[in-house]
């Protein structure tokens, strides 16, 4: 089994869901194997991590805050101490044989080593892509690599996860292998190699709004959408990020912090703004190379048939413009190690095709995902679409099917609550076979709940808003005056379930807690980056 994840990538930028970056890997799995166009994530890194691995909705861990006006709060976010029940899913894989490894991004509490996996590449990439400064390999420090010295993150964590794969077939060539691929890319900052870049140099001059016009076009000859474009929001914009004014003073006046129509800006401007995106096409076509390395291993392996491989993103594009690390140099070719970037709104929004707004918000720009599964030995589908939608919090009830692994009744004397989540292996074989009571979304204040085709989603302290996503996918046709009965219903229904997951994040709590101790075996939580 081989998990793949991309960090803040939009769900049309892949070829193979309408987007122009090439990406001939990931259409390759996706043709010779099935797309979801119905998938959600929780809208941010570290909690969609935590689902991804535990199969529970984070806040019922304490690895993300109660928001929402509920009041409440057990600790959690990106520090927060996981309940000893909640366990990851290589302790389910080892008493079957499997060994797991895990290279890239962590941002969970705990280490990997100390949470099932064997081996381990863990890099925080608080500096860019370009050093490594606070990695490790199983748990022991690595030297810093400096800016110069060849070295580049997307290509770092493919190399570690080869290594890996490579000592499996040397040592464990019996027994199966779970890898979990969890790349920077595309993260901000927007930082790629030269050559890369070079590719897009004039693909993004016609600027965001016809970027967008053309992803959809591909996306409903393809059958992934049947809604229209949403339109850009000229206002909406994550609230940590640097006012315009700071970010033009430093990095110049060609910075745009909103989402705009093209045709106002400077030609400066879209100079400027069309090369910062394609630097974050160059990270993304950069990615798919480097899982084309890791497959060819498993090829080499004489494994590929046989594995399981899943494609997914954290989140959904980022329009995150702040300024860390080694700091932002306006004399700093854009997309280099002294550049610290990002895409911004304009881009983010073109990114998330057709959807509305953008990482960290609960309307379908934050929280849809593509998913490609492929499989050759266990799937006969090729290049089909699944319009079921899902969770990440399906894919451990997934995998703990397809493997026959168990799950204790207890873990330190507490209950092993259920998993929310269901399995798809079902939809594997023939679509619309799983239905979801529900799906209950919460982070940094927007909210949003997902019964059958009808969702009910919350800009911060915005009223409801109502959408029947059958028909309205980009979110455009705010139902809530017409249909004020169905928004009551649903909005109870999402404090109860709030509630649910309340109780469960402190059951195991000391009082008086926190939420942020826990004497378990999963008490170090590291620093990540988001």
């Amino acid at each position: 089994m081989l998990i793949i994840l991309a960090d803040d990538m939009g769900f049309s930028d892949a070829g193979c869901y309408g987007g122009e970056i090439h990406t001939p890997n990931l259409d390759r799995l996706a043709a010779n194997g099935l797309r979801f166009t119905q998938f959600y994530n929780t809208a941010r890194c570290w909690s969609s991590r935590s689902c991804l691995l535990t199969g529970y909705y984070a806040q019922s861990i304490r690895r993300d805050n109660f928001t929402g006006h509920f009041g409440i709060n057990t600790g959690g976010g990106g520090g927060g101490i996981r309940p000893r029940w909640a366990e990851l899913l290589p302790i389910y894989l080892k008493p079957l044989g499997y060994h797991s490894y895990h290279s890239g991004k962590w941002h969970v509490d705990g280490t990997p080593l100390n949470n099932g996996f064997d081996h381990s590449y863990f890099e925080m990439n608080g500096q860019g892509y370009f050093t490594q400064v606070g990695a490790n390999e199983d748990d022991v420090k690595l030297p810093e690599i400096k800016v110069g010295a060849g070295y580049y993150n997307t290509i770092a964590v493919a190399d570690y996860a080869i290594k890996y794969l490579k000592e499996h077939a040397a040592q464990h060539a019996t027994q199966p292998f779970f890898e979990y691929v969890a790349f920077h890319s595309p993260h901000f900052p927007i930082q790629a190699l030269p050559g890369d870049i070079a590719v897009y140099r004039d693909t993004y001059k016609a600027g965001w709004d016809a970027i967008r016009q053309q992803r959809l076009a591909r996306m409903k000859q393809m059958g992934i959408v049947n809604c229209d474009l949403s339109p850009l929001d000229p206002v909406t914009i994550p609230h940590w990020n640097l006012p315009e004014s700071v970010l033009q003073e430093k990095i110049g006046t060609n910075e745009v912090g909103h989402a705009v129509p093209w045709d106002s800006l400077t030609d400066g401007q879209k100079e400027f703004q069309a090369a910062k995106m394609a630097v974050h096409a160059a990270m993304i076509q950069r990615m798919d190379i480097e899982i084309g390395r890791i497959l060819d291993q498993v090829k080499a392996m004489g494994a590929y048939a046989n594995t399981l491989v899943l494609f997914m993103s954290d989140n959904g594009a980022s329009a995150e413009q702040i300024i860390r690390g080694l700091g932002e140099d306006p004399q700093a070719p854009i997309g280099s190690a002294y550049s610290y970037l990002g895409i911004g709104p304009g881009w983010a929004s073109a990114a998330n095709t057709p959807f509305r707004l953008f990482k960290s918000w609960e309307h379908e720009g934050g929280n849809c995902t593509p998913l490609i599964v492929h499989w050759p030995a266990g799937i006969s589908a090729r290049g089909e679409l699944r319009d079921n939608p899902g969770h990440l919090i399906d894919i451990l009830p997934t995998l703990l099917e397809l493997t026959g692994a168990k799950r204790p009744v207890t873990v330190a004397g507490l209950p092993v609550p259920p998993l929310p989540g269901k399995s798809l292996v079902p939809v594997f074989a023939k679509d619309n076979t799983v239905p979801h009571d529900f799906f209950w979304f919460d982070h940094d204040g927007n909210r949003a709940i997902r019964i059958g085709n009808w969702k009910l989603v919350a800009d911060h302290a915005k009223p409801w808003e109502l959408f029947n996503l059958a028909t309205d996918r980009s979110e455009m046709k705010n139902l809530a005056a017409k249909d004020p009965a169905r928004v009551k219903v649903m909005e109870q229904a999402w404090l109860q379930h709030a509630q649910e997951l309340h109780a469960l994040a402190e059951q195991d709590l000391p009082a008086k807690s926190s939420g942020k101790r826990n004497p378990g075996k999963n008490q170090t939580a590291p620093p990540g980056v988001d």
